[in-house]
């Protein structure tokens, strides 16, 4: 396709978007032309990327909406997360938090295609975000637009990830949590809906299982999960029944009371977002709306503009 062509396609969806309300001023330094001029073909590349590789493995569409969430939650979107640790620096993605996330490479593959598109123009933070979009609507969840121009942080301490969310933590102390990054409960309740991807680690509910709390947790199922962890602590269980489908089952589970992660259950022992997750279990439609905004506005959290941050040629390492 010549450039006059990609100019006629890049300027007709600009003017479809526009119709359909999307905004297209800037917020936070970020846009959703930011990429229409100097790399047009950005979004498709990253997508493209993204597809191939769930197509290999599906089970990568969770760990790509988590990497984003641990990278925005830690120093705001800036790609932090992807830093390798150095002899004099032990970065994010070395953390307990951290270890099990997955998917690096994807986002390695994505930057090197843009960089022989469009030197130096994607930041990986960007990247990040595109990728996390793209794995929702790969695994059926709902398609969203989000607007662009974040630059990589310059740096990735692993004593700043003491700042994620724990699985432990009850709905107060997540309504707190979040509420200090700017989102209401129900924002939170709605975020939380990620879970419907994925899987956990035993090391990351068993302590439920030594004595289970039968308002906290179905009989059947804590007996279910003492075998799988059994295995030990890096055993897994996924969150629900579809743990590659993008659905609303996750909130289904709670009012059942076989929620996995305590930090899950609570939201529904919780009278202040009981009504939320009751909500979502019921309107799938409702919670892909509320997702799909509340994962827009995560993806502004303190992002880096100018000279804040820098465009990385290699996202592991800073320039």
């Amino acid at each position: 396709m010549g450039k006059e062509a990609v100019g006629l396609v890049v300027l007709a969806t600009m003017v479809v978007m526009s119709s359909a309300g999307f905004d297209f001023g800037g917020s936070n330094g970020l846009s959703m032309q930011y990429y229409v001029m100097n790399c047009p073909l950005a979004d498709q590349i990253v997508k493209g990327t993204v597809n191939a590789a769930l197509q290999a493995d599906p089970t990568l569409a969770a760990s790509l909406v988590r990497m984003h969430f641990h990278d925005c939650f830690i120093q705001g979107c800036d790609a932090s997360v992807l830093l390798d640790s150095t002899k004099d620096n032990t970065a994010e993605k070395d953390s307990p938090g951290n270890l099990s996330l997955r998917g690096y490479e994807v986002i390695d593959d994505a930057k090197d295609k843009l960089e022989q598109q469009c030197p130096g123009v994607v930041s990986c933070a960007d990247i990040v975000a595109m990728a996390a979009r793209d794995a929702v609507f790969f695994a059926g969840g709902p398609v969203y637009e989000i607007p662009k121009g974040r630059k990589d942080g310059k740096r990735s301490k692993i004593e700043d990830t003491i700042n994620l969310p724990s699985p432990f933590l009850n709905a107060s102390e997540l309504i707190r949590t979040f509420g200090q990054r700017g989102f209401s409960a129900q924002e939170m309740v709605a975020l939380s809906g990620a879970h419907t991807l994925g899987v956990a680690r035993c090391s990351s509910f068993n302590s439920r299982l030594s004595n289970p709390d039968p308002t906290m947790m179905d009989t059947n199922f804590a007996t279910s999960l003492s075998k799988t962890c059994a295995a030990g602590d890096k055993a897994e269980q996924p969150f629900d029944m579809t743990r590659n489908t993008f659905d609303n089952l996750y909130y289904n589970t709670l009012s059942r009371k076989t929620g996995l992660l305590f930090s899950d259950q609570t939201l529904y022992s919780n009278p202040k977002t009981r009504n939320v997750v009751n909500g979502y279990a019921f309107n799938q439609a409702m919670f892909f709306l509320d997702f799909q905004q509340a994962m827009v506005k995560m993806g502004r959290l303190d992002v880096k503009e100018g000279s804040q941050g820098e465009v990385r040629q290699n996202c592991r390492k800073l320039n």
